[in-house]
């Protein structure tokens, strides 16, 4: 199962963000959506989970989660948007996948069997940070991941 992953997108839903998640089976945004038209072209590619972040905090935001935990594909994935905020670990709590945004940085980690992912910010450009998403592939309880560059 391919999973888009996406977050940091204050407001701008990017042409080239819905081409690389077309064919995703899912969609989940972690936070910073900015807007809810952002969420409506997410909905027309795939079915979507998506938490608030910081800057989330309009009436329209408000039914979101700040935190979820998706079991998918035999793993369980633990999404929020600010990782520094996890108090949590994911480890002991049975979490192989932990998505967070927030910094604008992707990156990819594994720390002690759990996989990190921050797929970076898919929306306008903050200092000469990259602008990206992340793809998560799920297979028999394996998860890896590409990061997508959109610049």
């Amino acid at each position: 199962m391919r999973i888009g992953l996406i977050s940091d997108t204050h407001g701008l839903l990017r042409p080239e963000a819905l081409a690389a998640l077309r064919g995703c089976q899912r969609i989940i945004h972690a936070g910073d959506i900015g807007k809810p038209a952002v969420l409506d072209g997410l909905r027309a590619i795939a079915p979507l989970e998506a938490i608030r972040g910081n800057i989330d905090g309009d009436d329209w935001a408000l039914p979101l989660p700040e935190r979820l935990d998706l079991h998918i594909g035999g793993l369980t994935l633990h999404v929020l948007h600010n990782l520094k905020q996890l108090d949590i670990d994911p480890r002991v709590a049975g979490i192989d996948v932990v998505i967070a945004g927030h910094s604008h940085k992707p990156k990819v980690e594994r720390r002690d069997g759990v996989l990190y992912i921050n797929p970076g910010s898919a929306g306008p450009r903050r200092f000469s940070l990259p602008i990206s998403l992340a793809l998560l592939e799920l297979n028999d309880g394996d998860a890896q991941v590409e990061l997508i560059s959109l610049s």
